[in-house]
């Protein structure tokens, strides 16, 4: 099979790197500063064992490739609100034999969060979901690191919305060879929805710096546990702390490169690179939606996903804000919804 990785970023950078890497055949595709940088200079992965450069295929588009082969796998590693752009350029890409990329190819969401599966999917007849645990960092165009060891990241796959199949085995068995745990799951929403509920704490990190001390962690957990929250009025089950830790053991332990700092997760490498947007829409988003459609208020995740949006579009810097107005604010923001009538909480009890 090859591999094209729309958005060779942190993500699709490390995973792309590490399958060139154990011989799987890789294209990247990019924009900008980086498309110039991957096609000049190759992919650059700085890694506990050093810094590798792979000189890979890269393109902006399906057209830069012609005519897809009937063995391509398309892996999608835009943030999730990219993910509507890129299904508009390789859903209609022609598949050599006939038919397009959407018909025939299988996609797969390398994503944070749920929602780009679900919009793959009215696309896309073959849709994966992953639950992506791989701390990378895009540290500069052409350049990403990914300081786990001895596994660069956990993958978990399933066939969206549910079971597996012989395609999510064969991609595991390629990605298992190339320095990541990929376990095929039929329950992949379980993960997923326990990683968006520890990805809430990305639009803290983003707009008041590393979750570190007793302000910012005793935040986290409260606007996890509104996550907690809202999942359990929807019904939607998710793996537990303790389940976690089991799989993920001593498997991925951080270790520090040179001259390639993590400087923090992916709604944070967002601001700093002042792209405009952020994730926070299907993170804290979903939060908020779910609770809507459920009756739970949820004061702490919409507060963040605003604040988010708004550093994100006014190209605020990342973490500016001091811990402890963002824990005033918050506070604020859950006194105002128990002073309003019941009525107006939208209570589903």
């Amino acid at each position: 099979m090859r591999y094209i990785i729309i958005g060779a970023g942190a993500v699709g950078g490390a995973v792309g790197g590490r399958l060139a890497e154990a011989g799987h055949e890789v294209v990247l595709v990019a924009r900008g500063a980086q498309y110039a940088a991957l096609r000049d200079g190759g992919l650059r992965l700085r890694v506990p064992e050093g810094e590798l450069t792979y000189r890979l295929p890269v393109v902006e588009g399906p057209a830069g490739l012609g005519v897809l082969r009937a063995d391509d796998v398309l892996v999608l590693a835009v943030k999730t609100q990219d993910t509507e752009g890129a299904l508009d350029a390789w859903g209609p890409a022609p598949v050599e034999g006939g038919g397009t990329a959407a018909e025939r190819l299988p996609l797969l969401c390398a994503q944070n969060g749920v929602e780009g599966q679900r919009v793959a999917l009215r696309r896309f007849r073959q849709v994966y979901g992953v639950c992506v645990w791989l701390p990378a960092t895009f540290v500069e165009p052409g350049l990403v690191s990914a300081a786990g060891s001895p596994l660069t990241g956990i993958l978990h796959l399933g066939v969206y919305p549910h079971g597996t199949d012989e395609t999510a085995r064969r991609i595991a068995a390629d990605l298992e060879k190339s320095r990541f745990e990929a376990p095929v799951v039929p329950d992949l929403a379980r993960w997923q929805y326990a990683k968006l509920l520890s990805n809430l704490a990305n639009a803290v990190e983003a707009v008041a710096g590393p979750v570190e001390g007793e302000e910012a962690l005793a935040l986290v957990e409260r606007v996890q546990a509104e996550g907690v929250a809202v999942l359990e009025a929807a019904g939607i089950a998710h793996t537990s702390p303790e389940e976690q830790r089991e799989v993920r053991g001593d498997k991925i332990t951080l270790l520090p490169l040179d001259d390639a700092p993590r400087g923090g997760g992916s709604s944070w490498q967002s601001l700093t690179r002042g792209t405009g947007t952020i994730e926070a829409d299907y993170l804290n988003g979903e939060i908020a939606l779910l609770g809507r459609l459920h009756g739970v208020p949820t004061p702490l995740n919409d507060l963040l996903q605003r604040l988010a949006n708004a550093y994100a579009r006014e190209r605020r810097e990342a973490g500016s804000m001091p811990v402890g107005e963002l824990v005033r604010l918050a506070d604020e923001a859950v006194t105002a919804v128990k002073k309003q009538p019941s009525g107006n909480q939208r209570s589903g009890k």
